[in-house]
This record gives structure tokens, C-alpha cells and sequence, in this order.
């Protein structure tokens, strides 16, 4: 298929092409820039998706997901209570918002692996998936309702063996506690020593995965980045009495390190936070996404997808987040796709709008990088060359 848009991102901040064409088959990106150049590269009967006046960029990537939660007040106990049949709804509604590649970082007996193994096989439309299967977590532990309660090291290592043979891309452990698992640790207070997280990361070098670690605490955070893993989820930076800090010192070494903090906020709901923080507030408690970018640490967008109003449809929603921060639109722009396929290593896969990579692309009305709230408007979604059914505006 041949599409032309008024205006191309290609990703990074500043590649832009005006009056241009992408040329895809099989899945694949075969010719991408000015629409005079590309087009005669198609053969007669190729199929044309013309868009004058919107703005064709890389699909959208979402670093958090649990597709097993429902958004809704009790996402716990409505998993406990459904089966896997709203799964692919999810998938659906991820996609028509833009989404393309999304990791999901807590599943139930495998519920998010076999979406990804249906999405892969076409049966249902969806993102690609970077599946983390069960996570691991202490007996008691936070969502230890996945089933992924483990003592000692040895059954730390046996869960992580079992997750990479059934398929998972990546290996999530729970090193601090959480606020939905009724009865756990705080969300401050660490779950496993360095020691432990480090037999995580070791385990998972040996099938070439990468770990992340749910860490709200700053003791769980600088556990988990001396064990040496990949990503910090939620990121918060919380001190033994559950009060924010910053250290500096810590942050820099993640940056020298290149460990992603992905700091998820439920989605849309950081508007909800400003009405009942007050602006001043809010600002204080989303400004370590500002201190952080400002000490080079490499952040991953996420929304948590699944947990109380993070929905699955509305990703543009939380990326507004970083605009009313101060982030230029084009920038997070970058970090959704770019960015974001670098850290999930995916640079040679997608993430951006150049031959040979795959054919994840969005069209939407208007100019994102002059401001986010375009990213609403979208007009077409191909996710590795397949058109997806047309979307839902929000």
C-alpha cells in the first residue's frame, strides 16, 4: 500500500518531511519521504490511503500495560472473577488509540502470552506484545494473585526458567510493595535484597531477557539498578516513611547505566491528581519526570494500563502529562516511538519511519509536534502492515 500525508515524523525530534509518501509491503517500510520520490515506486493497483493535511508518524508505544485488569475500582477481583475473552477487546481499543507495540508486565496463567501468540497469528487485531508472563513477588507479596510467589533464589531462578519457556520477552519482579495488594508491603518498603534481584537478572541474561523491576521506594530502586536491571517501573523515589525524595546521585548512576525509569501514571488520571493535589502539588509529585530527564535518565512512557482509569484507549491522555510538565510535544513524540523501540530493543524493528523496519504507523489530523492533543484525532493505524478497523476517536 501507498500512503501519503500533508506532513511525515519520522520519529526523532526535527525529522520531518513535508508532502510525503510511505510505500509498504509485506509488513514492511520499503520507501519512505517526499511523496514525489516514493510514489512511482509503486506498481499499478496498489492500494493508495491519501491524507492531505494530517500527519503521518510511527505508531505509538506504551511501556506498562496488565491487559488481565479491567480500569475499573476493583481490577483485582473483576480478573479473578473474568475469564481471558475481554483480552483482545483491550488489544482492540490500544491499537485503534494509536498504540502499536505495548509490554505488559503482570499476566495470570499466561492470559497476556496467548493474546500475543493470537495477535502474531492475525486471529485478533492488536499491538505487538512484549509479554512478561507471571511476575515474581514474595509469598504474600504484591500481586502475588498471578501467581508468581517465590523464597529464595533457587525458586526465583526456576520462575524466571519457566517464564522464558513459555515465550516471555521480558521478566518483571516485584522489588517493592504496591497499593493494590490489600495486605502487602507498602509501597515503600523493599520485597527482595540486592542479592536476590541480582540471581534475577543473571537468570534472565542466560535466555538474553531483560528484567524490570517495580520499584516505588528508593531503597528498592537502588537495590534493583546495582542488580543491574533494565527498567525501573513507577520510579517514585519514595523515602522509609513513603515521603518523595530525590537523589541525585542514584539518578545520575541510572543515566551512566542507561536503566529506563518507565513512570507510569494511570493514564489519563494525573488530571484527576491536579484537581484533588491542587496544580502546585501535582507539579511536585510529576516533576521527578522533569528532574530525571534533566540528569539524563532514559524515560519510558507507560500507563499502567488496566489499574483503577488507566483504560486502554486514551494513551494520548497520558502523554499530555509530559506536555503540561513542560516537554516540547515534539520530544514526546520521540520518547512514544524512537525512544521508546531503543530501550524495549526494538530500534531495528520499529519506532521509527524508515525502510526496512516494520510498518507501524499512525495518520492523524493535524500537527502533533506543535501540540499533543492532535494525537486524539486519528485517522488510520497500520500495525506491521495491517490496516486495523477504523478507530474510535476519543
Amino acid at each position: 500500500m501507498l500512503i501519503t500525508a500533508g506532513t511525515m515524523l519520522r520519529g526523532p525530534v526535527g525529522d520531518r518531511v513535508e508532502d510525503a509518501a510511505v510505500l509498504v509491503r509485506g509488513g514492511t517500510i520499503v520507501a519512505a519521504g517526499p511523496r514525489t520520490e516514493v510514489e512511482h515506486l509503486a506498481g499499478p493497483g496498489t492500494p493508495r490511503h491519501d491524507h492531505p493535511g494530517a500527519t503521518l508518524l510511527p505508531g505509538l508505544i506504551n511501556g506498562h500495560v496488565h491487559f488481565c485488569f479491567d480500569a475499573s475500582d476493583d481490577p483485582v477481583g473483576a480478573m479473578l472473577r473474568e475469564d481471558e475473552t475481554r483480552l483482545p477487546e483491550r488489544a482492540r481499543d490500544l491499537l485503534t488509540a494509536g498504540v502499536t507495540t505495548v509490554r505488559d508486565l503482570g499476566d495470570l496463567k499466561g492470559r497476556a502470552l496467548r493474546l500475543r501468540n493470537a495477535v502474531e497469528a492475525g486471529a485478533v487485531p492488536g499491538p505487538r506484545i512484549l509479554a512478561a508472563g507471571t511476575p515474581l513477588t514474595p509469598p504474600g507479596g504484591h500481586c502475588w494473585f498471578f501467581g508468581g510467589e517465590v523464597a529464595g533464589e533457587r525458586a526465583m531462578r526456576d520462575l524466571v526458567r519457566r517464564n522464558a519457556d513459555a515465550g516471555a520477552a521480558v521478566i518483571k519482579v516485584m522489588a517493592s510493595g504496591g497499593h493494590i495488594t490489600a495486605g502487602g508491603a507498602s509501597m515503600w518498603e523493599s520485597q527482595f535484597t540486592t542479592a536476590e534481584l541480582a540471581a534475577v537478572v543473571d537468570e534472565a541474561d542466560r535466555f538474553g531477557l531483560p528484567v524490570a523491576a517495580h520499584a516505588h521506594g528508593t531503597e528498592s530502586i537502588v537495590r534493583s539498578i546495582t542488580a543491574g536491571v533494565s527498567t525501573v517501573e513507577h520510579c517514585t523515589w519514595l523515602d522509609a516513611t513513603g515521603t518523595p525524595e530525590r537523589r541525585d546521585d542514584v539518578a545520575r548512576t541510572m543515566a551512566e547505566r542507561g536503566i529506563a525509569a518507565c513512570c507510569t501514571t494511570c493514564g489519563r488520571d494525573w488530571r484527576g491528581s491536579v484537581e484533588r493535589l491542587g496544580e502546585q502539588a501535582a507539579r511536585e509529585l510529576y516533576g521527578r519526570l522533569v528532574w530525571m530527564r534533566e540528569l539524563g535518565v532514559p524515560l519510558l512512557p507507560g500507563t499502567d494500563g488496566g489499574v483503577h482509569d488507566a483504560v486502554f484507549d486514551d494513551y494520548a491522555g497520558m502523554l499530555e502529562l509530559y506536555e503540561w510538565l513542560g516537554f516540547p510535544a515534539a520530544e514526546v513524540i520521540e520518547l512514544a516511538t524512537t525512544s521508546a523501540a531503543r530501550l524495549l530493543g526494538l530500534a531495528g524493528v520499529t519506532g521509527r519511519i524508515e525502510p526496512g523496519l516494520d510498518a507501524d504507523l499512525i495518520v492523524v489530523g493535524g500537527d502533533p509536534s506543535a501540540e499533543l492533543a492532535h494525537l486524539h484525532d486519528i485517522r488510520m493505524v497500520v500495525a506491521r502492515g495491517r490496516v486495523a478497523g477504523r478507530p474510535v476517536r476519543t
